[in-house]
């Protein structure tokens, strides 16, 4: 059982809480409440397709059985491991930004566990993800990931904020984003494997550069000069 309680809602309510948390969410992008309950009340499609593939995937059915969880408990040893692993980096990630595991909302709207695990897993693989294309958490970062994230999911709440981030750009932001990033993060996220089918944890102890290339990750290039 996932902490904290899910709530049902109507149709009319559950266009009432998406429209409102996109409002909020594109007012204070650091409402991570506002935008998980918008990924929520527009994503059931989306995580239906995410649970069939991973039903239709040895690892992915594992995470469904086990519902492993990325909390602190849970994946601390991170921090033990050898610096060249793909653990060691995300313990590097979380640590070098203060970062907590356990800082992820409870998933509230959705109507089935299983469907609730998909999204709270979702949500909780993130910062596996920044770490694993070397994205950094600004703002082109962050639009940069919804990027892949909405190529692997098709969530509709990666592309909204896709376009609430580059609303708000400066002129550098901006070209910068769509000359450089934009092109990078639509192909890698076409070119890697399933995200949602990898059971991370279990992989932890590896080298990083050999878990990118088994799961076709490219890394984000560095900015031009």
């Amino acid at each position: 059982m996932l902490q904290g309680g899910r709530i049902k809602l109507k149709g009319w309510q559950q266009a009432a809480v998406a429209v409102g948390s996109a409002f909020g969410a594109l007012m204070d992008p650091r409402r991570g409440d506002l935008i998980a309950a918008l990924g929520e009340t527009t994503g059931k499609p989306a995580f239906e397709r995410v649970l069939e593939r991973m039903k239709n995937n040895p690892e992915g059915r594992a995470m469904l059985l086990e519902r492993p969880r990325v909390i602190s408990a849970n994946v601390g040893h991170a921090w033990d491991l050898p610096e060249n692993t793909f653990g060691a980096a995300y313990a590097r990630f979380m640590g070098s930004r203060n970062f907590s595991p356990d800082d992820r909302p409870p998933v509230r709207f959705m109507e089935t566990e299983e469907l609730a695990y998909v999204a709270m897993r979702a949500r909780e693989v993130h910062d596996f993800w920044h770490t694993l294309f070397d994205l950094p958490t600004n703002l082109i970062g962050e639009s940069a990931l919804k990027v892949i994230e909405f190529r692997q999911m098709y969530l509709p709440m990666c592309l909204l904020s896709v376009i609430g981030g580059t609303a708000r750009f400066n002129e550098k932001q901006r070209a910068l984003f769509f000359k450089h990033y934009l092109p990078w993060a639509t192909r890698a996220g076409m070119e890697c494997t399933d995200l949602m089918c990898i059971y991370y944890e279990q992989h932890f102890h590896e080298d990083l550069d050999v878990v990118r290339k088994r799961w076709g990750i490219t890394p984000a290039p560095a900015p031009p000069k």
